[in-house]
């Protein structure tokens, strides 16, 4: 049985940026081993007779051609004119991901 320690547990805490209890990392820890454990059975299936694969389809370019549809669509212009505010021609928005400054 893979055993997970109080620090494995921390680190994918820090990881998935979740702020834990000591009671939840005491619960979690047994979870966790139990879940890696279930995951290693992989490594016990004999893949030897299988062929690699990267995509099972074998479906190639169904995307459309990019091309630029000028009807109906809007100018540059008519684009930001609704906007408080631009940047060299781009929305300008305010920022919405951060660093974590509580650690």
């Amino acid at each position: 049985m893979a055993k997970l320690t109080k620090t494995d547990v921390l680190h994918i805490a820090e990881l998935a940026k979740l702020d834990l209890t000591e009671d939840e990392v005491k619960k979690f820890v047994p979870q966790l081993s139990t879940i890696v454990d279930y995951i290693g059975n992989l490594s016990k299936i004999d893949t030897s007779k299988v062929d690699a694969t990267s995509q099972t389809t074998g479906l190639v370019d169904v995307f459309r051609e990019d091309r630029v549809v000028s009807d109906g669509s809007l100018s540059q212009d008519e684009a930001l004119s609704g906007t408080e505010e631009t940047y060299n021609g781009y929305f300008k928005v305010g920022a919405i991901l951060t660093e974590r400054t509580d650690k």
